[in-house]
């Protein structure tokens, strides 16, 4: 897996077409690693991501996720039938962490219906989707990629911050000091 993932638009049931012209940076703290598509495998992955997003705010969340995607991967893909599948979390940038399970595949196509709490099985995706900023899914030959990302506020520098207290306008100038005006600093 490449570390990106396409950008989806998200339709009132699940993922639209990806936007390829989209999502080109490198993430800053990524690790992947494949497990045996079998139920115990199911809880290693767990604790593989839980190691990873020790600090991370949306930690339990993206847990939740990552469990509802690789058991889908076991139920609903050739993964399941003595195959393997692979976790990728990554963190491309303050605010944001993001999971990704890669199947060997399925004639099926993810989709997150409506939430229906009295159903017995089928809300995997649709909780995937309520509890994250977004989810979607792209082919990875020969399966594909269900990812989910989270996101979190951030803090940012108020005006000024970070500087230097008691310096003059001048000494935080852009001009070079001999392109500085003539005359008193205001």
């Amino acid at each position: 897996m490449s570390g990106a993932y396409p950008v989806l638009h998200l339709g009132s049931f699940g993922p639209a077409r990806p936007d390829p012209s989209t999502h080109t940076h490198k993430p800053l703290s990524t690790t992947a690693r494949t497990f045996w598509g079998t139920p115990a495998s199911v809880a290693e992955a767990r604790r593989f991501v839980a190691e990873f997003l020790v600090a991370c705010p949306a930690r339990e969340v993206l847990l939740t996720c990552v469990s509802e995607l690789c058991a889908n991967a076991i139920m609903h893909t050739a993964s399941g039938n003595g195959g393997v599948f692979t976790v990728e979390v990554d963190c491309p940038r303050d605010g944001v962490a993001r999971i990704a399970v890669t199947d060997e595949g399925s004639t099926s196509v993810p989709a997150a219906g409506a939430l229906d709490l009295m159903a017995e099985g089928g809300r995997g995706l649709a909780l995937v989707a309520a509890c994250t900023s977004r989810w979607g899914y792209a082919d990875a030959y020969p399966g594909r990629t269900v990812w989910a990302e989270a996101c979190w506020p951030v803090g940012v520098p108020s005006p000024g911050q970070g500087r230097s207290r008691g310096r003059s306008r001048r000494d935080r100038s852009p001009l070079p000091p001999g392109d500085w005006p003539s005359g008193p600093a205001a």
